[in-house]
C-alpha cells in the first residue's frame, strides 16, 4: 500500500484500507464503506476520498445513484469499463453504474466479478 503521507489520520487509513480492499469491477457508496467500518458516516469517507483518495482505486467508492464523480467522470468511466464494472444508460444518454449489480458488500469470498450478481448491504 503506497500513500502520499505517513501521518495519516487512523480514520482515513481505514477508508483507504475499504477502498483497496473493493475488488475490480465492483464499487462501494460512501455510505456502504462507513457501515462497512461501523465509523463515520457517507460525508466523512467523501472527504476522506477526497483529501487523499488519489493513492487508492477512488473509483470505486462511489455516490450511491451511481453517477460518476463529477469533474472525473471519463476517468472513471475508463477504470469502469477497463474493469468490466456494470453500467447502464440512462434517458438521457449518460452512463451510469448499474448499482444493482456492481455493488460490493464487503465480502470476501466470491463477491467479485463472477461471482454473486447482487450484493446485500
Amino acid at each position: 500500500m503506497c500513500r502520499m503521507s505517513e501521518e495519516l489520520p487512523a480514520y482515513a487509513e481505514r477508508v483507504l484500507d475499504a477502498a483497496e480492499r473493493i475488488p475490480p469491477g465492483r464499487v462501494m457508496t460512501y455510505g456502504d464503506v462507513a457501515e462497512w467500518l461501523d465509523e463515520g458516516g457517507p460525508r466523512q469517507v467523501g472527504r476522506v476520498m477526497a483529501l487523499y483518495g488519489g493513492a487508492v482505486p477512488w473509483w470505486r467508492v462511489v455516490r450511491s445513484d451511481g453517477r460518476p464523480l463529477p469533474g472525473s467522470e471519463r476517468r472513471a468511466l475508463e477504470h469502469y469499463r477497463t474493469e468490466s464494472t456494470p453500467l447502464r444508460g440512462t434517458a438521457t444518454g449518460e452512463q451510469r453504474l448499474d448499482m444493482r449489480r456492481a455493488r460490493w458488500d464487503g465480502r470476501d469470498e466470491g463477491s467479485g466479478p463472477g461471482g454473486r450478481d447482487e450484493a446485500h448491504i
